[in-house]
């Protein structure tokens, strides 16, 4: 049997790659092109769009809490709209996009982008989010989707009505895709402390308040009512139809957060369709005031400024603090985005499908967009001075693992300060001890300065030699191939020219960051599992699902739907392992907490299979976290055949959920709700 490496050696060639590899079964694609829409990413102009630096978010006012104390209110709704993502003369893509329904100020954006406008929030100051669902057209009446749903999953399902939704429908014949009104739910990944009625509960969605909703279709998902009554007893908001309103208490350390949607079943398409966007959490202990110059002992001054709400729009000042977040898309000619609209896409199989076999019809196990779009753009590119520059990266595509390569920036020094959880223990150095390689699965963040004080003037591309398929650890060239030079394999363009003044920021080698206050001890240990269940009718999967690991070391599986198997008390610090039987690296994402990443240990594989054996085996002594996960997380790479260790404590009673944020494997039952504190009677069941 050939082996996952001999293949890659053998794709090296340059004649064959691996599109997927999913329990040895591998899957031939040609190497000249990543599939996509009828646009070809080869004749698309790149670094023509300078790129978009987020404006912040507008807030509607304030509003006191029961103490008195400001709380920030914003009104966000998400909306249809057109924008110019592909380069002028192109035409415009029809997307979703967040965007402020009121200012309190005069000079506060009300407009709707993707990515959306940036919430800029206070270290311990709540925020407070109405999310309003405004997918109507300007009749009132509801918009389909714009892209292919497939209603075979367990997923949202109006349709289903209140009986029936949040399942996974039964069919007597292969449906087409569901063309009803699109449920949302918005979740702050990276909310630490949140009530579990804000944190974007997958089955807590609604459908807008359209005039022509069909007769017997629920409008609002399971948890919905019960966590409406949650906000108005926790703090005196009123939900209604189309809309919920989220409170958030922003206990983060000052970090990197985002927003995006969160429906059950349906996350890979809505995020896809565009609404995402940063969420900045600044001061408190571990803000950038408490960084130290460790060459006076004064306060460091790291790059700035950042945007602030009231910035006019196009900026007339230079901002030297910018967010990037970086995503795939594919799009066909007409200028509309591209994604499958069925499984056939994936693996050439054309059927039988669900209910002839357990195969989805439209689902795909990953899916790779063939063009980067940085902001909201394809390839752009960003002026830059000699001097540095903070950015804070967000890798928000599907199925992507991106690498980022800034060796292709003559003289360039890039450190990384950060990551999810806020500020690192200490500065990494990625020009000296890594190469200038950046590693970055889905969800992750990366705070970074990067200084171009000795780049030649002249245009530089940040490149990626992530792979365009999926991911299993290993060196890029070696153990994969890298992503498509001509397309995938480039990000953005930095066009350097002199600096204007002198750079005032501290060199980041002698940067102090804040202190890392270690959690406590464990108390307990939970042997976590993902796996991969196969096709009955073909040598494909037809989920990606979590499980545990039982007293005997089989991994045991679990469905979105089964009993809570994860049931930490209140204050508890606990070790959740994962151990991974698939043959792909998954990002695994706790809700509610942030954590510490413990080690990895290798698993004893099968010789024949590589998969790990059962029971299951350790192989070798752990090796420690990457330096740059050193601190604290909310998003970690399990690789395949080994087992990822964290740490977190769990503060705040409620019901939340880990998954992959592969968004095509979270869709696909590979999440599962766990509870933190005693199980609530009166809630769902």
């Amino acid at each position: 049997m050939i082996t996952r490496r001999d293949f890659l050696k053998l794709s090296g060639t340059g004649i064959l790659s691996l599109y997927a590899a999913t329990h040895g079964k591998f899957i031939l694609r040609a190497r000249a092109q990543i599939p996509g829409g009828t646009l070809d990413p080869l004749t698309v102009n790149k670094y023509q769009t300078p790129l978009l630096i987020p404006p912040v978010m507008p807030r509607a006012g304030t509003i006191p809490d029961p103490m008195g104390k400001p709380i920030d209110y914003y009104e966000i709704s998400m909306r249809q709209i057109t924008q110019q993502i592909l380069p002028a003369g192109y035409p415009a893509t029809t997307v979703w996009g967040y965007g402020a329904l009121k200012s309190a100020s005069k000079k506060g954006l009300l407009i709707h982008n993707a990515p959306s406008l940036t919430i800029e929030a206070g270290w311990k100051r709540p925020v407070c989010v109405k999310w309003i669902n405004e997918l109507v057209d300007a009749n009132g009446n509801y918009l389909p989707h714009l892209l292919p749903v497939d209603p075979t999953l367990h997923w949202a399902n109006p349709p289903g009505g209140v009986d029936g939704r949040d399942s996974r429908p039964d069919f007597s014949e292969t449906p087409g895709p569901y063309t009803g009104p699109v449920p949302i739910v918005s979740h702050v990944h990276g909310a630490v402390g949140v009530g579990d009625e804000s944190d974007g509960y997958t089955e807590a969605w609604y459908l807008p308040a359209a005039n022509d909703i069909p007769d017997g279709y629920a409008t609002e998902g399971t948890w919905y009512n019960y966590f409406a009554g949650k906000a108005q007893a926790g703090y005196g908001q009123i939900w209604g139809p189309g809309f919920a309103t989220f409170q958030y208490p922003n206990h983060n350390r000052a970090s990197t957060v985002w927003y995006h949607d969160h429906a059950l079943g349906m996350t890979r398409l809505n995020v896809y369709a565009g609404p995402a966007g940063f969420y900045i959490v600044r001061g408190g202990p571990s803000g950038d005031k408490a960084v130290m110059d460790s060459r006076f002992g004064t306060v460091a001054v790291l790059p700035g400024p950042a945007p602030i709400e009231g910035d006019k729009f196009p900026p007339n000042k230079t901002y030297f603090e910018i967010p990037i977040a970086i995503q795939d898309r594919s799009f066909n000619s007409d200028g509309s985005l591209f994604y499958p609209n069925t499984r056939e896409f994936f693996d050439e199989f054309a059927g039988p499908f669900i209910p002839d076999s357990n195969v989805s019809p439209i689902w795909n196990p990953e899916f790779f967009g063939n063009m980067i779009m940085v902001n909201g753009n394809t390839w752009p590119f960003q002026k830059v001075e000699q001097r540095r520059y903070r950015f804070r990266f967000l890798n928000g595509c599907q199925s992507r693992f991106l690498i980022l390569d800034f060796s292709q920036i003559p003289g360039v020094e890039v450190w990384q300060i950060g990551n999810e959880g806020g500020f690192l223990a200490a500065p990494v150095n990625l020009t000296a001890d890594h190469g200038n390689h950046l590693l970055m699965g889905l969800a992750e963040r990366a705070d970074m300065i990067v200084d171009f004080t000795n780049v030649p003037v002249g245009a530089h591309l940040l490149a990626n030699i992530g792979p365009d398929e999926p991911f299993g650890g290993g060196v890029p060239g070696v153990d994969f191939l890298s992503a498509d030079p001509g397309s995938t394999g480039q990000i953005m363009a930095f066009n350097v020219v002199p600096a204007v003044a002198p750079d005032p920021t501290t060199p980041p080698q002698y940067l102090v960051l804040p202190p890392i206050v270690p959690l406590p001890v464990e108390t307990n240990s939970r042997r976590l599992a993902l796996i991969e269940l196969m096709s009955s009718v073909h040598d494909g999967p037809s989920e990606a699902v979590l499980g545990n690991v039982d007293a005997d070391g089989m991994a045991m599986h679990k469905m979105w739907a089964d009993t809570i198997s994860e049931n930490p008390a209140v204050g508890d610090t606990e070790v959740w392992e994962f151990y991974n039987f698939t043959a792909d690296a998954h990002p695994m994402h706790v809700h509610e907490v942030v954590f510490e990443v413990v080690d990895r240990q290798a698993l004893v594989l099968d010789p024949l299979t590589g998969e790990p054996v059962q029971p299951v085996v350790l192989d070798g002594a752990p090796r420690p976290a990457e330096a740059w996960e050193r601190g604290f997380k909310d998003t970690v790479i399990a690789y395949p055949g080994e087992v990822t260790r964290i740490r977190a404590k769990f503060d705040n009673s409620g019901t939340f959920v880990w998954h992959c944020h592969i968004v095509e494997h979270e869709d696909n039952e590979m999440m599962r709700p766990y509870r933190i504190g005693p199980i609530d009677p009166n809630a769902p069941s």
